[in-house]
């Protein structure tokens, strides 16, 4: 059956060469967990998941236990972090899928360890990985707080400390003072779980800002300082899109945004065209309205889509390789592109969304400018209906 021509297509080879150069950034010392939360940012866990493990990836990240399941299916030797850690009932779901859980509340670690108990498990045979709040005020235990959490792995207690993580909230400021305070109330964190007699395996700390700038390097020296590994968890690098850095971009995020390979393109094709007399009115409530003859091009693409609807009348979508002018409101399943000055527009052209067509491009940090937010959100707020073809 044919399908409506609206769909992302995914190139997997990008991905896995995104995924090797952020390993070679890294240094080969720290361990480059990719994440594919989010359905993969957006991009299909199901495509992108198991192209990372291809490129090297050992480790994945995803939000919930429900993505871990699935994340597990397609990739059964990866090891599989669930980042938000397990909601009360999971525990049991947790152990039968070989996760490993995000933990900093004292009852996270009484719906693990219970659930190991039920299982038989014996002393510290149950990883987990204990996020603190350096400062984001988001998830994770304070550091002067930690001191009832640490008590919990006991010589007796199922549960393992393998690995200690923090997220830093401000990676892509480019003075860095943020981090930095971040980062030394994580050497405080760590100094005490040292004290308790704990030795986990993992520090992780950073995303894609911090591997693009550089910034592993002071993660790596706290991590050394306790005899840990380090642990990066870049997410939309992996996908072939650099953060913008305020106020300045750091040269070495510039060099590596060219030689990341965007890993999706967003398309749909003309519907029908027709022509229009000056003061016809385009779309709800007549927000453009015709300044002279004009010819217009419909198109099956819409904000349930993930079109965002403040791009009427002030972005432009690609056909024949020129930017077309989207005219009045995005609606639900429809827009309309003005093709007046692109010769021979026809139904069945190619729209190109999101991604390269000819010599012009249009990027996720485009319509993210357009729509007063950030690529992140622009990629997963593309609609579930919007098939994701692999290319």
């Amino acid at each position: 059956m044919s399908m409506r021509p609206c769909w992302v297509e995914i190139s997997t080879q990008a991905l896995e060469d995104n995924y090797r150069f952020l390993n070679t950034l890294a240094g080969g010392d720290a361990e480059v967990l990719a994440m594919v939360k989010a359905d993969a940012y957006g991009h299909s866990i199901a495509l992108c998941a198991p192209a990372a493990v291809r490129a090297g990836a050992r480790w994945l990240g995803v939000t919930s236990v429900d993505e871990a399941v699935e994340a597990r299916a397609l990739c059964p030797d990866a090891r599989v972090l669930v980042m938000t850690g397990c909601f009360p009932g999971e525990g049991a779901a947790a152990l039968q899928h070989e996760l490993t859980a995000v933990v900093w509340e004292l009852w996270q670690l009484d719906e693990l360890e219970g659930a190991a108990r039920s299982a038989g498990l014996g002393p510290g045979s149950l990883p987990v990985h204990l996020e603190i709040d350096t400062g984001m005020s988001r998830q994770g235990v304070a550091p002067d707080q930690l001191a009832p959490v640490l008590a919990r792995f006991s010589a007796e207690t199922p549960l393992r400390l393998e690995g200690v993580l923090t997220h830093l909230y401000a990676a892509d400021e480019s003075d860095g003072r943020a981090n930095e305070a971040q980062l030394a109330r994580m050497d405080e964190a760590l100094a005490q779980i040292a004290a308790a007699g704990l030795k986990p395996e993992w520090l992780s700390v950073g995303a894609s800002g911090t591997l693009l700038s550089g910034g592993l390097a002071r993660v790596a020296e706290l991590a050394a300082k306790q005899g840990m590994k380090t642990m990066v968890r870049p997410g939309l690098a992996l996908y072939g899109v650099a953060p913008q850095f305020v106020p300045d971009e750091p040269a070495a995020v510039t060099q590596a945004r060219e030689r990341l390979k965007p890993v999706l393109s967003w398309k749909t094709r003309v519907a029908s065209v027709r022509s229009v007399p000056a003061g016809a009115a385009v779309g709800y409530n007549g927000t453009f309205v015709a300044t002279e003859p004009m010819r217009l091009a419909l198109l099956p693409v819409g904000y349930a889509d993930g079109l965002d609807r403040r791009l009427g009348n002030r972005f432009s979508l690609l056909v024949r390789g020129q930017r077309a002018p989207l005219v009045g409101r995005v609606s639900m399943d429809l827009a309309v592109i003005d093709v007046t000055e692109i010769d021979g527009v026809e139904a069945g052209d190619e729209v190109m969304i999101l991604g390269a067509q000819g010599a012009e491009t249009i990027t996720a940090a485009d319509h993210a400018e357009a729509t007063g937010t950030i690529p992140w959100e622009v990629f997963t707020r593309i609609g579930a209906r919007v098939r994701r073809v692999l290319v």
